[in-house]
């Protein structure tokens, strides 16, 4: 398969490929020891490796997915080695991303067709929005783009301060109000901004509460409605952040702000940090939205774009 090229600067590879260390170490050590004294690929090296994919928090629907395709190549190839699993599961998992993942972008860029370009992030928190909104406020700035923040969580104070420090360490402007204040109203000044500054993209903070479902549900929906009525089509992209190292908490995450609001992209945070990676593989999957960022450090460069082929090859190789 011809999954594989190389297109991030060696510079970008080598921060993904450390960001990925411990998952990658853990996974390896667990592959080993289940394939340990087989030579071939049956029925108990099938069922050690589904193990070895819950455990590295890929999930149980996933895992079952991958172990079907590998049990179809095995049908096919009546000898299948385990020296070959390896690739073999390079290949199945690539080809996973690649169903969600559609796209190879290596730069951080935005759609032609939409200005401002409006991202509403949404995520619990603690999982590193704000910071993620920080360093995506950066990274669109050195690529020449006008950015805006929008800070509309206003139940915490924090939340405030903290994307305002970013602001400034950015030298991005931000519209903001008094805690407390309705986040629908700041997402209207923000937008009211960004078409006044003629701004290239728009990036609006919203709050982290995932206690009452339904209340979410409405307020993320009056905050898109109020947006609309500058930017008729806005948000272009409602992003939601989890934090990878949480494992199986962020599936269930992803599952309560999907069910709130349509969400069309993820960034996953501090993969440098857990050897629990295989949960970008899992909830892509699961919820067949494509990942567009991952953090691999804690440098305001360490957020990347996801590029599933970088992706899988810095995890096996």
């Amino acid at each position: 398969m011809s999954f594989f090229k190389k297109i991030f600067s060696k510079e970008k590879k080598e921060t993904l490929d450390k960001g990925l260390e411990k998952s990658k170490t853990t996974f390896f050590d667990k592959l080993s020891k289940a394939v340990a004294g087989k030579s071939k690929v049956d029925d108990d090296v099938l069922d050690n490796l589904e193990e070895v994919l819950v455990s590295s928090d890929v999930g149980v629907n996933t895992t079952l997915k991958i172990i079907d395709r590998i049990e179809a190549r095995v049908s096919k190839d009546k000898y299948l080695g385990t020296d070959e699993l390896n690739q073999i599961l390079r290949e199945e998992i690539a080809g996973l991303l690649s169903e969600t993942n559609t796209g190879d972008a290596t730069e951080f860029e935005i759609p032609e067709t939409t200005k401002p370009h409006v991202i509403m992030v949404v995520g619990v928190n603690g999982v590193g929005k704000t910071t993620t909104i920080g360093k995506l406020a950066s990274q669109f700035s050195k690529a020449g783009k006008k950015v805006i923040l929008g800070a509309a969580d206003t139940f915490r104070a924090a939340a405030i301060d903290q994307l305002e420090v970013w602001a400034d360490r950015t030298g991005v402007p931000i519209v903001k109000q008094d805690m407390g204040s309705d986040p629908a109203s700041v997402a209207f000044d923000t937008l009211e901004s960004a078409v006044n500054q003629n701004a290239d993209v728009v990036i609006i903070d919203t709050a982290g509460r995932l206690h009452n479902k339904v209340n979410l549900m409405n307020e993320l929906t009056k905050v898109k409605r109020v947006m609309q009525k500058v930017v008729g089509d806005a948000p272009h992209d409602v992003m939601l952040v989890l934090d990878g190292s949480t494992g199986q908490n962020a599936f269930e995450q992803a599952k309560q702000f999907t069910a709130a609001t349509e969400v069309t992209s993820l960034a996953v945070t501090k993969l440098d940090g857990t050897a629990k990676g295989g949960v970008v593989i899992g909830i892509s999957d699961q919820f067949q939205i494509p990942v567009k960022y991952i953090g691999v450090g804690e440098g305001i460069d360490d957020l990347q774009v996801f590029n599933k082929f970088e992706f899988v090859d810095s995890f096996f190789t």
